[in-house]
């Protein structure tokens, strides 16, 4: 007879639409899974008034087994390290690791603590192959694209006039120079370099198009190159209300990723 599986505490730092959408599934699906919500924290901790027992606001980072990052990347730039010292941690921004420092850092605490950093594929669509590929050295390019309406872009610096009138192209070119403009938005192509570090922040192209007309979808088209004209092309069509940062498919990507975050054993995993 198998002996009964361990309860897995999970903490979750951050509670906007992202954050209080995985609160709920832990407490309404979490047992049947072997999940128990440890703790939710926000930064501003306001919002958790009247919304969360106290019992389950943030006291002790050793509550959890696995922390959840659904807030900003500065939580994963400031706290990181923090939070593989004591468990795993599933990074929800991984724009985060655009910042080389930060993702050295991180890398660094994976090997001293043992613990696993877990980076969600959220919108990206076959990234186990493409990571494949890149363990393989047959992954030559990689192209993400991102199309969405303006209203649900939250961007900095010189693109915050970007998305005006029309259909633009905002910018093109490597991640790595994205991700500070776009924090909130490009997570997605943040997934794909981690899942090709031959690649990393600098050798994947990252594209991202302002469109009006797009009023209920988010597209993200992704194209990876091979040897020998070698190429795959895919289409994400995932359903977004006007103005949503996160499109509705990725609620629930985000949970599956939740539900793989076992324990791997002191590495960076794509979920």
């Amino acid at each position: 007879m198998s002996e009964p599986r361990a309860t897995r505490r999970v903490g979750i730092v951050g509670y906007g639409h992202l954050g209080q959408y995985l609160v709920r599934r832990l407490q309404d699906e979490g047992p049947r899974h072997g999940l128990e919500l440890a703790f939710v924290w926000n930064r501003d901790l306001g919002k958790l008034a009247g919304m969360m027992p106290a019992s389950l606001q943030l006291e002790d980072l050793d509550q959890a087994d696995l922390i959840v990052e659904v807030s900003h990347p500065c939580v994963a730039q400031d706290h990181g390290e923090s939070f593989l010292g004591s468990a795993d941690f599933m990074v929800g921004s991984p724009t985060a690791l655009a910042d080389e420092a930060t993702e050295r850092r991180l890398r660094g605490a994976v090997e001293r603590y043992g613990h696993t950093l877990y980076v969600p594929s959220g919108a990206l669509w076959g990234g186990q192959d493409l990571q494949r590929m890149d363990q393989l050295g047959t992954l030559q390019a990689l192209t993400v694209t991102m199309t969405k309406h303006p209203d649900s872009f939250r961007l900095e610096g010189r693109l915050v006039r970007g998305a005006g009138q029309g259909r633009r192209v905002l910018y093109e070119g490597p991640v790595r120079g994205l991700c500070p403009l776009a924090p909130n938005n490009v997570n997605t192509m943040a997934a794909a370099c981690m899942a090709a570090p031959s690649l990393g922040f600098d050798g994947v192209k990252g594209c991202l198009i302002a469109d009006p007309d797009l009023a209920d979808w988010h597209l993200v088209e992704i194209e990876a190159l091979g040897p020998g004209g070698f190429s795959v092309t895919s289409r994400r069509k995932n359903p977004a209300a006007q103005g949503a940062v996160t499109g509705a498919a990725t609620f629930t990507a985000f949970w599956s990723s939740l539900l793989a975050c076992r324990g791997h054993g002191g590495c960076v995993f794509l979920c």
